[in-house]
């Protein structure tokens, strides 16, 4: 029997040969500033970069009060939106000043209290007249319902002010924002920043190093070996799953200390969630890769499969119920779907099982049929 049958047929020395391929990848990934730039600083910079700029609360909006009416009760309205910390407001006394920044783009509203304001307030039937700049239609309405708060209140405390009588029989509205009562956008956006460093971590970086490997022609080398492709596999994804996980904990820890997010859940948890899907990155960029076998189009395939999808279809940015039903099921297919359902209940909600098990368990199977598929198109092209 030859030494390279009596290898092969060693279980023993399968572990030793996954050993030395992943001290291989480990010492090849050390000398790649490039790989460690993308593991370690860019989470850091992403984090930091969006954390920062990327924000869907509204404040400092600027406006422009048309004060047609010097009566008290319209300086008290004016007053509402010049002291409002969602609004800078400039006071003016015409409105065709007010319309010409408007369309000078200097002002996103135009807040109008007409003349006969004090007169029909006491008569019942006040108006005032709210003008949104309507190019981004999300934040129009965003900026409509809080200047409807704004007059709302002014409403309120004048009611309150005339007393019980004036205020007899009506109803009081109690609100609250579960799991968000600072109500603030980066509670459910820095989550939803995690999913997309650690899907560029696990499926970006594994699909480029395996494709440089088909492209410099070293894969060749270890054919004359008794190396299996699982074993190629195998070290191939256990540098950069631990590469993954120091992204992860660097993403953990911005989060909780410098953005301020709460984890209500377990880290635990949070830590086991993270690494099935981490597994399912990682498969899909080899996957990706042992298809194609050329970095340039590896890169753009996993962009196209993973970081866009998870930027767009995964509920990070945009509702799912409120999409179309096509890609509703459509999202159904995609891993970052429940990756993002996972990690804003563990941060925000806590320990809740009826989400957890459920995605948990997709995730765990897709690791497992992609990794599964791998291996079989990788023993194929290895053969």
């Amino acid at each position: 029997m030859s030494s390279t049958t009596s290898a092969r047929s060693a279980p023993g020395l399968k572990w030793r040969r996954i050993a030395a391929l992943v001290r291989k990848e480990a010492y090849q990934l050390i000398r790649d500033p490039s790989s460690i730039a993308v593991g370690v600083a860019m989470p850091l910079l992403l984090i930091v970069l969006f954390g920062f700029a990327l924000s869907l609360d509204v404040k400092n909006v600027p406006v422009a009060v048309v004060l047609e009416d010097a009566s008290p009760e319209a300086m008290e309205l004016a007053a509402s939106f010049t002291l409002s910390p969602y609004f800078d407001a400039t006071l003016l006394t015409a409105m065709p000043h007010a319309q010409e920044l408007m369309l000078e783009q200097n002002v996103d509203g135009i807040v109008r209290i007409r003349p006969d304001f004090a007169r029909r307030l006491n008569q019942g039937n006040a108006e005032v007249q709210i003008l949104v700049y309507g190019t981004d239609a999300n934040r129009a309405r965003i900026i409509e319902d809080y200047a409807q708060g704004a007059v709302a209140q002014w409403a309120a405390r004048r009611d309150a002010e005339g007393g019980i009588e004036a205020s007899s029989g009506a109803v009081v509205v109690e609100s609250r924002l579960w799991f968000n009562a600072a109500d603030d956008s980066h509670y459910f956006l820095v989550p939803g920043l995690i999913v997309l460093i650690m899907t560029l971590i696990g499926a970006l970086l594994t699909a480029l190093v395996m494709a440089r490997e088909w492209e410099r022609g070293t894969l060749e080398a270890l054919f004359v070996t008794p190396v299996r492709a699982g074993e190629i596999l195998l070290s191939k994804m256990i540098p950069y799953f631990a590469l993954g996980m120091v992204g992860l904990a660097l993403c953990i820890l911005a989060a909780r200390f410098l953005f301020q997010v709460p984890i209500r859940g377990s880290v635990s948890i949070l830590v086991v969630v993270s690494m099935l899907y981490l597994l399912v990155a990682l498969a899909i960029g080899l996957l990706i890769s042992s298809v194609t076998r050329s970095q340039f189009v590896s890169s753009m395939a996993t962009l196209l499969v993973t970081f866009l999808p998870a930027l767009f279809l995964s509920g990070f940015l945009f509702d799912i119920h409120s999409m179309p039903a096509a890609v509703r099921i459509l999202s159904y297919g995609l891993p970052a779907r429940y990756y993002v359902a996972l990690l804003q209940t563990l941060f925000l909600a806590g320990d809740v099982w009826g989400v957890i098990l459920p995605n948990s368990t997709v995730l765990a199977g897709m690791a497992a049929g992609l990794l599964a598929l791998t291996r079989a198109v990788a023993s194929k092209r290895l053969a």
